[in-house]
């Protein structure tokens, strides 16, 4: 829906997503959806001049775009972007990326509340990152409370203020 939303506005999306990411939904989706390869790993798995291709396509990856957008961010992506991890291909991007970064957490509320993650997301808010706060509902793991991703068009609508704001005097 997210992919969708930002294409009906005028984006172009290339996807990446994790090894969790790829346990709820199949990279053909968003490829079928958005018209691109879809990264889903540091390396290439053919020749050798793909995994040698591969071995920096997060670094044009980071060089092509403008905005970052990682929904869900978990409470463990948001832990490897404050702290500087990067063992796969959208943390190795993140550290990479020059550009504007939404990052939009979902996970259970006393995840979302724990002093760790309060203290990661305000090292992220230091770096000047957007966070686009969880709404509250009714979560996967059965409990209500704060935690729930943004619906999509909130995603795309806050992503679009961010790409057209004008800042003539930076």
């Amino acid at each position: 829906e997210l992919a969708r939303a930002l294409m009906e506005r005028g984006c172009t999306v290339q996807t990446v997503m994790t090894d969790a990411a790829r346990e709820f939904i199949q990279p053909l989706t968003f490829a079928a959806l958005t018209g691109n390869k879809v990264i889903t790993g540091l390396f290439g798995d053919g020749s050798a001049a793909e995994v040698l291709a591969s071995s920096v396509e997060h670094i044009r990856v980071a060089q092509e775009n403008r905005l970052l957008i990682v929904a869900p961010a978990t409470a463990d992506l948001l832990a490897k972007f404050a702290h500087g991890l990067a063992g796969d291909f959208l943390s190795t991007l993140y550290l990479a990326f020059e550009g504007l970064v939404l990052l939009c957490p979902a996970m259970n509320t006393a995840m979302w509340e724990h002093p760790a993650t309060q203290a990661n997301l305000e090292i992220l808010r230091q770096r000047g990152h957007h966070i686009l706060p969880p709404e509250a509902g009714a979560l996967a793991c059965g409990t209500v409370g704060a935690g729930r991703l943004p619906e999509p068009a909130r995603i795309a609508e806050v992503s679009i203020r961010m790409l057209t704001q004008r800042h003539d005097l930076d």
